[in-house]
């Protein structure tokens, strides 16, 4: 989940937040919110809500103890999302939602994938391995735009998360 990493780095260091954090603008989250959360533990995490409403997080933490947190973004974004969310003062946490599409991609071994198509001409990587091999799923999304770049990272399992990048 690097960009989820990339999330929570920007929110513990209060960037680029426009309104919410005394900074400027940048960069924007689809939602943000704020919950007390007792039962949360740890400084920070990364999660992302599948379609259905599925959460799925990394690391080890009690049972529903994000609920409060997805619920309050839900009030402003949709699942899909990938989220990021630090811990403020006692229980109090904030976090910062984006939406991501969410695509099955069975069979592949990388945890990272990169699909560019410009000009007609398409290129795949996965992981550090350039190949011609088609993926159904992403090149459904590529077609959607004369040229793009995709970039999808794995959720858990056969499930990634997509950012699409029209060029």
């Amino acid at each position: 989940m690097a960009r989820s990493d990339e999330m929570l780095s920007a929110l513990q260091a209060g960037a680029t937040i426009p309104g919410v954090m005394g900074v400027g603008p940048g960069r924007t989250w689809d939602a943000i919110a704020a919950a007390n959360v007792p039962a949360l533990t740890g400084d920070s995490v990364t999660f992302t809500v599948l379609g259905d409403g599925t959460l799925i997080v990394n690391e080890d933490i009690p049972d529903g103890s994000l609920s409060a947190l997805a619920d309050a973004l839900e009030e402003t974004v949709t699942p899909p999302y990938r989220a990021a969310a630090a811990r403020n003062e006692g229980d109090m946490w904030t976090a910062v939602a984006e939406s991501v599409q969410i695509v099955q991609l069975p069979g592949v071994e990388a945890d990272e994938i990169d699909l560019t198509v410009v000009d007609g001409e398409r290129t795949l990587t996965l992981g550090d391995e350039t190949t011609i091999r088609p993926l159904p799923a992403l090149d459904a999304l590529a077609e959607e735009h004369e040229s793009v770049a995709l970039h999808a990272e794995r959720v858990d399992g056969d499930f990634f998360a997509v950012d699409v990048f029209p060029l």
